[in-house]
């Protein structure tokens, strides 16, 4: 344990303050380690104050924004329907400041010291790594850490050819402040960052249009589920490119030109505005990874169940160590490394396949466990039961019955392999069928199951009963 009389040194010292970050200092603190955490710029990290929680607040203006379009269909009149940007953008950018201001009070409250600065491995002594702080006024600081948990997260991944200038060119964090709204948008990526905003600023009058390099949208979800999202998307006005090669891009007095090659053919595209949405890199550039003998694997960070990295004493987590790259994953590996150095850790790691992944697009997608083609390829006997949102009572009186959910069981077993969702709040539905896999539930429990009606829920149910070929309601 840290001499808790010296001010500088640490049982802990955490590097990084995102959601995986913060949530292992609070995890370390509450079990007597000393801990220290340091973040260079904002508490919450990219997700809180320029990921996942402003492009939620974008997302729900959005939403209402197109209920009042179509309040007609509800009997309710509405004139003269605008809206304001910089209104909606502030909105977004407080949603961002007041939960990092609920961060620092977490840090207080649970005794961590925050060092806002710029933090590398120094070296390492018999029982202490020595992390050098340079603070925003370029000042100097040394902290002495029994363990270095890393968790420096990720940003936007660039293009070689096409750099960002921040007005015609932008990547996320332009797009979600953005001065004015333009008339038409090239999305590059069909990723959830790239959806997210597609369908944001469709909602908000864009004529948008998507270019993806693979051979169908959201590239990582259930085929099926991606081919349903596609057709939504078009009939909303969405035009989509696959199979796109971006080639070139320049901006113009006018906005921004873009050449792209599908199978073989060229073809130029014109819009006021591109976002970049082509994925993330992981921030591993000069905190001395290197110098302390960490092994790196495709620019990500090599790690064991426990988050120990090749370094002894150092962990990484979060979006710095790989896929999937959410941030309930790297909070829940947060967990695992601080209970890990207090040595209370009964953990068996984490496995990707119940992690689940949300996109907050409209419709919503989400999804656990294996795709459909994923538990062919494994070579495993399914049965995959299907229910869409049409035959749900709660889903037609809200409007919005688009969508379906699909669900995959091993047929010798009836474990449940995989989830997957498209349509209304599918994002807080999914929780059931994570619950579902880590309590190991077959298709009896869950068929057993009494769900309420009316809800959006009961679609679980059916599409579980479909799946054993006793579908009720369709």
């Amino acid at each position: 344990m840290a001499n808790k009389s010296d001010p500088k040194t640490y049982d802990v010292v955490v590097i990084g303050g995102g959601p995986g970050g913060y949530v292992a200092a609070i995890r370390a603190s509450q079990l007597g380690l000393k801990t220290a955490i340091v973040e260079r710029e904002n508490l919450g990290g990219v997700c809180l104050n320029w990921g996942c929680i402003p492009t939620k607040a974008l997302l729900r203006a959005a939403e209402i924004y197109h209920l009042a379009e179509t309040a007609d269909r509800y009997g309710i009149t509405m004139e003269k329907l605008s809206f304001d940007l910089n209104t909606v953008v502030k909105r977004s950018r407080d949603v961002a400041a007041t939960l990092s201001g609920g961060i620092s009070h977490l840090m207080k409250k649970n005794k961590i010291d925050v060092f806002m600065a710029s933090a590398s491995l120094e070296s390492k002594s018999a029982s202490h790594w020595r992390v050098a702080l340079t603070l925003a006024d370029t000042s100097t600081d040394i902290l002495d850490a029994g363990k270095v948990i890393l968790a420096t997260g990720a940003r936007a991944r660039e293009l070689p050819s096409i750099k960002p200038d921040g007005n015609n060119i932008v990547t996320y964090r332009d797009a979600m402040t953005p001065k004015t709204m333009p008339k038409s948008l090239i999305i590059i990526g069909s990723g959830a960052i790239g959806i997210e905003f597609a369908s944001f600023y469709a909602d908000m009058g864009v004529s948008v249009t998507v270019i993806e390099a693979a051979d169908r949208i959201m590239p990582v979800e259930d085929a099926e589920i991606s081919a349903m999202a596609e057709k939504l998307f078009v009939a909303r006005g969405i035009t989509i490119h696959k199979q796109a090669m971006l080639d070139q891009a320049m901006a113009t007095p006018d906005g921004v030109t873009a050449s792209i090659t599908i199978n073989g053919t060229s073809q130029e595209l014109k819009a006021e505005r591109m976002i970049l949405a082509v994925g993330i890199v992981a921030n591993i550039e000069g905190i001395g990874l290197e110098q302390a003998g960490i092994t790196m694997e495709r620019g990500h960070v090599v790690t064991n169940s426990n988050g120990e990295t090749s370094a002894e004493g150092i962990y990484a987590i979060g979006d710095m160590t790989g896929a999937p790259w959410l941030a309930h994953k790297a909070s829940h590996e947060g967990i695992i490394a601080a209970e890990h150095i207090a040595g209370t850790s009964d953990n068996h790691g984490i496995n990707p396949l119940d992690v689940p992944g949300c996109t907050y697009c409209r419709p919503q997608v989400a999804s656990v466990g294996y795709t459909e083609q994923a538990a062919l390829d494994a070579g495993l006997d399914i049965r995959v039961g299907r229910f869409p949102f049409k035959g749900n009572g709660k889903a037609i009186a809200l409007g919005d019955d688009d969508g379906m959910i699909k669900t995959i069981f091993d047929k010798k077993t009836g474990e449940l392999l995989g989830a997957h969702m498209i349509g209304p709040e599918v994002t807080e539905l999914i929780q059931g069928y994570v619950i579902a896999r880590q309590c190991e539930a077959t298709e009896a429990e869950l068929m057993q199951a009494i769900f309420p009606h009316p809800t959006l829920s009961e679609a679980m149910h059916e599409s579980v009963l479909d799946a054993f070929d006793k579908v009720i309601h369709f």
